[in-house]
């Protein structure tokens, strides 16, 4: 890890790090390039599939098969493939996989292809997605340091919602007139994105090495073991897996919600841009925002309230209100969930030993994906029987009431300090076979996975782990990520 710079003497005192000092760091800035093509590029080809996939067909159900097989690798096999990140240089996985989704995305652009080898180049190309985003918010902590890191979090998370909206809309726009060129594009962005990295981020060496491997499988178990048995992390698990329950519902619902009775197409079509379009904003808004004007100590007090208000902020759906006043409801949801999860995902990353990173990055995502999928389902079969807004509110008040009774057990900051602070000045490196990471540990209340628990930091605290972005794949935030 580099040496601390002046945002980390910053940090404490305090001030929050600014972004001139984020973007000084020069791994940083090639990993931004190299993530914003990236998620441009894959909303991009989201787009440019479902127009390809329904001009081939006239299938509603195919081309939505089409969008939805990108959630299907961290379902079946996030945590997997997120561990074999940690068995190559972190660098390497993300060139390789890069390179990989560049080859297959310009296949699936190839004329004359059959639908179903399209969908299962699509579904090949999205398995590649866990073991890079979780190679990246591996090295994040390595690039960024102190303050530095949260604000970096905080740019990434939010420039993954701007390219969200922004790849949609030029994606439909560049399908209008040729769906396979949007998908030539995205074989581009990755191209260029796999160039940025080999030329601007640095070589490391593998976080679990040869000698240290055990079977894929038992070193997965090992990220879960380590997120569940450690207090600290397990809290902010618990945390990033239920806001996303009830912030993703809008989102899902809009479509249905827009359909209201007497309207004409465009006015059904603007309504739905409106509040699928409203959380991402608010994310970006929240993200810079508090990233760069709130201080460090008073961005973590604001995670627990943040996490309520997420919630709270769409019960007055109740009241059954129009399409732009839902819009600002979510609006003001993303800009609380930006509010909480750059700064969650930042305590995650600097509490995980080395070592970890990338398979907690995988056991965080998945849960948000699944979590977020099942909501939508959850909600959706209701509005069959009540009412959007019915549900929508009542599911939201029972979110605001779920994530209050969890913040009881919201670890205190010490605790966090203390994690941190033991994973910081530990001489070792902690693996998945099984190697001590002695002189580390704290005061744990649990001993973590392939580490042993040494002397005390000065508080009773577990060591852990890193966090992913949420919503959607990018987030993992990117909690990732990240």
């Amino acid at each position: 890890m580099e040496a601390p710079s002046v945002s980390d003497e910053a940090q404490t005192a305090g001030s929050p790090a600014t972004f001139r000092e984020v973007f000084a760091a020069g791994e940083f800035r090639f990993l931004f390039v190299s993530v914003a093509l990236s998620w441009i590029g894959d909303y991009i080809a989201k787009a440019a599939v479902t127009v390809l996939v329904y001009r081939e067909t006239e299938s509603v159900a195919l081309s939505a098969a089409a969008f939805a097989v990108s959630f299907l690798p961290w379902l079946i096999g996030g945590p997997l493939l997120t561990t074999v990140a940690e068995r190559h240089p972190y660098h390497r996985v993300m060139i390789t996989t890069d390179l990989i989704r560049m080859a297959l995305i310009a296949v699936v652009a190839t004329p004359g292809l059959p639908v179903w080898a399209m969908i299962s180049l699509l579904f090949c190309t999205t398995l590649a997605n866990p073991p890079n985003q979780a190679a990246r918010s591996a090295l994040m902590p390595t690039v960024l340091t102190g303050d530095r890191l949260i604000v970096g979090l905080s740019l990434i998370a939010s420039t993954g919602q701007l390219a969200q909206v922004g790849g949609y809309i030029a994606g439909a726009a560049i399908a209008s007139v040729s769906p396979r060129a949007a998908l030539l594009l995205n074989a581009t962005t990755f191209a260029v994105s796999a160039l940025v990295i080999r030329l601007g981020v640095r070589a490391r060496p593998a976080a679990t090495t040869p000698d240290r491997r055990q079977h894929l499988l038992r070193e997965t178990a090992e990220g879960f073991q380590l997120v569940w048995r450690t207090d600290v992390l397990r809290a902010i698990a618990i945390l990033v897996w239920t806001v996303p329950l009830f912030a993703i519902v809008p989102e899902g619902l809009a479509a249905a919600w827009a359909a209201e009775p007497g309207v004409t197409d465009s006015e059904r079509g603007l309504a739905q841009a409106m509040i699928m379009a409203a959380s991402p904003t608010g994310y970006i808004v929240g993200g810079l925002l508090i990233g760069r004007l709130v201080r460090p100590g008073r961005r973590r007090r604001l995670i627990r309230p943040f996490a309520v208000i997420a919630p709270l902020a769409l019960v007055p759906t109740l009241l059954d209100p129009s399409p732009p006043v839902v819009a600002v409801l979510a609006g003001v949801c993303g800009f609380a969930v930006a509010g909480l999860l750059p700064v969650t995902n930042g305590l995650f990353v600097q509490a995980l030993p080395h070592g970890y990173r990338a398979r907690a990055f995988g056991v965080i995502a998945t849960g948000i994906q699944v979590g977020q999928g099942a909501a939508v389902l959850a909600t959706g079969l209701l509005a069959d029987r009540f009412d959007i807004p019915t549900v929508v509110g009542v599911w939201s008040m029972t979110g605001a009431v779920v994530i209050s009774l969890a913040l009881l057990r919201w670890p205190a900051e010490e605790r966090f300090d203390a994690a941190i602070a033991a994973v910081a000045a530990a001489p070792g490196v902690a693996t998945g076979g099984g190697s001590s990471t002695a002189g580390t540990g704290t005061a744990a209340t649990t001993e973590t996975p392939g580490t042993s628990a040494g002397s005390s930091t000065g508080a009773a605290a577990s060591n852990g782990n890193p966090v992913p972005q949420a919503r959607d794949t990018q987030q993992a935030d990117e909690v990732g990520s990240a």
